[in-house]
């Protein structure tokens, strides 16, 4: 009788240890950026967040500094089933949902204040683009202040015609945006820039001070643009099918860290990118040029390039408006 119970338990136990593992899910999730850097050290806390809240059972597996591809191979890897999930900048998200870009256009806002304030209106009409679209939006994120860097100075902006500047290749977004001044572009993929940077088959980039110092583009760019043009968007999202699969409590759960892994993402990019400008102002010569940027002849370039992608269906005007109008309402309660 004492063996038949030593039998049962033990069998029971094995069982049990089965089904825990069989309850177990892997996120293989895949960013650009490089260990050690801001995003990532948030993303590793996040990692741990969902490992300890569900008792091992749902784990992250990251796949940092680009060895999963550009964005456009990460999200075909997830298509693929190679991978779950995914931290993307502006082009990525170009790819699963065109119209949130028009959260970087260039010289829209004034200040982070009025990007919070527009952001908090359309979210949730952005998150169901990314639904409809087979992924599921778990954090929004910033990539940081965007600005020009250079391996010469610019005198003014009409230079930037003669230059051979970086475009991310196959981003329409950006695309427009340089057809709209005459800008030549030279389209690879981010993990190209920095050999073409040091064979001169680039010599100018738009980047953010966090992400030019994180890519080490900064060692070769040491003339920078004084003002900001827009700021670059970032967004953590899983596949539907992923996500679809999960008990109702791993859902909830990585619904729930979302929010804290937003605030955490656009504060500490928001803070560090300030601290990369700061620290490259030091190390670069200023392009002065920008300071006079005639800002409304370049809003009005702005809208007119936005306009064409309605056109075109990249953007939606339906969401542009939405925009327009709470950028509007902030404006007016902040006057």
């Amino acid at each position: 009788m004492r063996i038949r119970n030593v039998v049962l338990f033990v069998g029971a136990f094995f069982a049990a240890t089965s089904s825990h593992a069989a309850d177990a899910y892997v996120l293989k999730f895949a960013t650009l950026a490089p260990a050690g850097s801001t995003w990532m050290k948030a993303f590793d806390a996040w990692g741990k967040e969902l490992a300890r809240a569900s008792q091992g059972r749902l784990v992250v597996k990251f796949y940092p500094g680009g060895i999963a591809g550009d964005e456009p191979d990460m999200l075909k890897k997830i298509r693929f089933g190679q991978l779950q999930g995914a931290a993307l900048a502006g082009h990525g998200i170009g790819e699963i949902f065109p119209p949130a870009r028009i959260l970087e256009a260039p010289f829209l806002f004034r200040d982070h204040a009025e990007i919070d304030a527009v952001r908090a209106r359309v979210l949730p009409a952005i998150e169901k683009g990314f639904r409809d679209n087979q992924y599921e939006l778990l954090a929004w994120m910033e990539v940081g202040n965007v600005h020009f860097f250079s391996t010469r100075p610019l005198a003014n902006l009409d230079e930037l015609a003669r230059r051979r500047i970086w475009q991310w290749q196959g981003d329409r977004f950006i695309a427009a945006f340089f057809d709209a001044n005459g800008w030549a572009a030279v389209a690879l993929p981010i993990t190209e820039v920095y050999p073409a940077l040091a064979t001169g088959l680039v010599d100018t980039v738009v980047s953010t001070p966090l992400a030019s110092i994180a890519l080490q583009w900064s060692g070769k760019t040491p003339y920078m643009s004084t003002r900001a043009m827009a700021t670059g968007i970032g967004a953590v999202v899983v596949s539907r099918k992923f996500f679809g699969g999960l008990p109702a409590d791993l859902q909830a759960l990585l619904k729930r860290t979302g929010g804290p892994l937003s605030q955490r993402l656009i504060a500490d990019t928001r803070r560090d990118d300030s601290k990369a400008l700061a620290l490259l102002a030091r190390r670069t010569q200023p392009m002065t040029a920008f300071q006079q940027v005639d800002l409304a002849a370049q809003a009005a370039r702005a809208r007119k390039t936005v306009e064409a992608l309605e056109a075109a269906r990249y953007l939606s005007a339906e969401l542009d408006r939405q925009v327009d109008t709470a950028l509007a309402d902030h404006r007016r309660g902040a006057d």
